[in-house]
């Protein structure tokens, strides 16, 4: 039985190192060059006009990676006969398409038919982190984008409401470890989370208790304000971590203190190995920094796609 089941996950592993060394970093010298001075210009600018961007982003190659591989299948507009991925539940709340368009017709202006959505996106997402104070990596190319973008795909997503062997065996399934699920969490340190990702932690929790326990008191009562039961505020929400805009470890250390929003947050707690990660991130912003960025490009690097889109939204 255990042969059956390492055969699959061994067969990511080796998709995934494969593709590492089949992307470069220097993929686009000699094609592009200015490639990436382009996204980080778009992404800086787009960043001035509202600070949500950067969050946007790296949730947008987050869920693209983890649906087809990182192949901009995130990006492609629903037709009349297909409903595509971004109108799935988990992506409606996606933003900052716009960034993504404004580059590729950038790049589209001075290097026809060379730069693929999918290296856009994961470039963007660099980005977004190393402009919100975080880390800067030099990220491998050569991301091919995928003709393909089924709604009912966004089912596979890990779920906010997650315990931590539904995290395991989604993050495993894409030749991740649970180190790489503790760095890749991190990412919450950006961004806004509406009342419905959480509010199964703040009412009607279980038959004993109508609050999580595990829930610090007074946090708990600051977001059942903010999120009454019959919530009628349709953007009502909280933000993940109290520096909302910055890209730092404050995440793990409210997690720590019981203020993490998520259930799939709170569950990084319950295993001793992603625990002791926890805490080790919560005291060391630059241990928390170099994780990041080695699972960040394991994660970018999922394979997939099979073309170089001219229009991000549409298959040639």
């Amino acid at each position: 039985m255990a042969s059956t089941i390492a055969l699959p996950f061994a067969l990511v592993l080796l998709s995934i190192s494969l593709c590492v060394s089949a992307l470069s970093l220097n993929y686009y010298d000699q094609t592009c060059p200015k490639a990436e001075s382009v996204v980080k210009n778009i992404v800086r600018k787009a960043m001035r006009n509202d600070r949500t961007v950067p969050s946007a982003l790296l949730r947008m190659h987050f869920h693209d990676c983890f649906i087809r591989g990182c192949d901009a299948s995130v990006l492609l507009n629903s037709t009349t006969k297909n409903t595509a991925e971004k109108d799935g539940p988990p992506n409606i709340s996606l933003h900052a398409f716009y960034v993504i368009d404004l580059v590729k017709k950038q790049v589209e202006a001075l290097c026809p038919g060379v730069v693929s959505c999918a290296d856009i996106l994961a470039l963007a997402a660099r980005d977004a982190v190393s402009l919100s104070g975080g880390p800067t990596w030099n990220v491998p190319k050569g991301r091919k984008d995928g003709r393909v973008s089924i709604a009912t795909d966004t089912r596979q997503l890990p779920a906010p409401t997650f315990n931590i062997s539904q995290l395991q065996q989604s993050f495993s399934q894409r030749g991740l470890s649970m180190d790489d699920l503790v760095a890749l969490s991190g990412g919450h340190t950006l961004g806004f989370s509406h009342c419905s990702s959480f509010q199964n932690r703040i009412h009607n929790f279980d038959t004993t208790n109508d609050v999580d326990p595990s829930v610090q008191p007074s946090f708990a009562a600051s977001l059942r304000r903010v999120c009454p039961v019959h919530n009628k505020v349709k953007n009502a929400g909280a933000t993940m971590d109290s520096s909302a805009t910055t890209f730092d470890n404050m995440y793990y250390k409210l997690l720590v203190q019981g203020k993490s929003l998520f259930s799939s947050d709170r569950a990084l707690l319950t295993s001793t190995r992603t625990k002791a990660l926890v805490s080790k991130f919560a005291s060391s912003q630059q241990e928390f920094e170099a994780a990041f960025v080695e699972s960040m490009i394991k994660m970018s690097s999922i394979p997939g796609g099979q073309e170089v889109r001219l229009d991000c939204r549409v298959v040639n």
